[in-house]
């Protein structure tokens, strides 16, 4: 298991920011945004524009990573 969060870029409608996650939380996004057939930035500006003002993006995306996880596990 690694250590802390990874930076990486994303570019969110045109615009370039970094995200800091942990790589477990790297690998299971990438292979979301790959299963939804979306681009990973496209899925990243899709859950930036969807969350509360008051969480970072970063935590956004482990919320969102989270919540399929369990979904993924509690189907039959």
């Amino acid at each position: 298991m690694s250590g802390g969060p990874k930076k990486r870029s994303l570019t969110l409608r045109g615009h370039r920011t970094s995200v800091s996650l942990e790589d477990a939380f790297w690998r299971e996004f990438r292979q979301i945004a790959a299963d939804k057939s979306v681009p990973i930035n496209v899925l990243a500006a899709t859950i930036d524009a969807e969350r509360e003002l008051d969480v970072g993006l970063a935590s956004a995306i482990r919320l969102f990573v989270l919540a399929e996880l369990q979904a993924r596990a509690a189907r039959p």
